[in-house]
C-alpha cells in the first residue's frame, strides 16, 4: 500500500451504522446518531465476551469525544492508572499527559477529536498489571470498533500502535506495518489512515523518541488538511 502524497475524495456524508442491530427492548429503532452511540455504548457495557475481562467495565462513552468528530484515533485498551480509572481515553497517567503534549503540537485538542481501543476493556495480568490484550479479546471488540467508526465517519483515522494499526485489518485488510507506515498517510476504508506510535513512556524510551513523535504528528495535521 502506497503512502498518499496527494489531495484525496472526501468520504460520503455521514451514514448510521449496524442499522437494524438495535435490541427488541421497548427503545424503538435507533432515530439519530447520539441514539445510535448510546445503543453502541450499552451493548458494549454489557458484553460478556471475554472470560478475563468480565469484571471489567468498557470504556465507551460521550467521554470519549465528539461523536461529529473529523479525527478518530485508536489506541491499545484502557489503561490502569489511565483510562480504566478516569473512563477518560489517555488520560489520567503518563501515556495521557504525553498524548496531550503531542495533540497540543499541532493545535489539537479533546474537543476535535473521538478516541477509542482496539479493546475496550482494560486487560490484566495475573498481579493487576497492565498486559497485551489477546488476540480472542480483539476479534470480540473489533465489531464495536467498526460500528464506531462506521457511525463517526471520521475523514482521519489515526492508530497509536501496532495492535491498533493490526485491529483495523479485521474491518478492511490492510498489509500496514508500524514500523515502516509511521509517519505517511495511506487511504483505508474510504478515508484516511495515519499510523503513529503509542505515546507511553515505555515506547518513548525504547522505540520512538520526543521528537520523533512530536515530528510524527505533523502528518495528522497535514492528513486533515488534505481531507478536511
Amino acid at each position: 500500500m502506497a503512502a498518499i502524497t496527494f489531495p484525496g475524495n472526501k468520504p460520503d456524508s455521514c451514514k448510521l451504522a449496524c442499522q437494524g442491530c438495535w435490541r427488541e427492548n421497548g427503545m424503538g429503532k435507533p432515530s439519530t446518531k447520539k441514539d445510535l452511540f448510546e445503543l453502541i455504548s450499552s451493548e458494549a457495557a454489557a458484553c460478556r465476551m471475554c472470560p478475563d475481562l468480565c469484571d471489567r467495565n468498557a470504556v465507551l462513552s460521550n467521554l470519549n469525544g465528539s461523536i461529529d468528530a473529523k479525527i478518530l484515533f485508536i489506541g491499545e485498551a484502557p489503561g490502569r492508572q489511565g483510562a480504566d480509572r478516569t473512563r477518560v481515553p489517555f488520560s489520567g497517567d503518563q501515556s495521557g499527559r504525553n498524548f496531550d503534549r503531542f495533540l497540543a503540537s499541532i493545535s489539537l485538542s479533546r474537543d476535535d477529536i473521538f478516541i477509542t481501543s482496539a479493546v475496550l476493556c482494560s486487560p490484566r495480568s495475573l498481579s493487576d498489571a497492565n498486559r497485551t490484550p489477546k488476540k480472542s479479546e480483539i476479534e470480540n471488540c473489533n465489531p464495536f470498533l467498526k460500528r464506531v467508526i462506521e457511525l463517526i465517519e471520521p475523514r482521519v483515522v489515526v492508530t497509536l500502535g501496532s495492535i491498533a494499526l493490526a485491529a483495523l485489518k479485521r474491518i478492511e485488510y490492510h498489509e500496514l506495518s508500524l514500523k515502516e507506515a509511521v509517519g505517511n498517510v495511506y487511504r483505508w476504508n474510504g478515508r484516511l489512515l495515519a499510523p503513529l506510535y503509542h505515546p507511553s513512556p515505555q515506547v518513548l524510551a525504547s522505540h520512538r523518541r520526543e521528537e520523533q513523535q512530536l515530528s510524527d504528528y505533523k502528518i495528522v495535521r497535514e492528513a486533515l488538511a488534505l481531507n478536511g
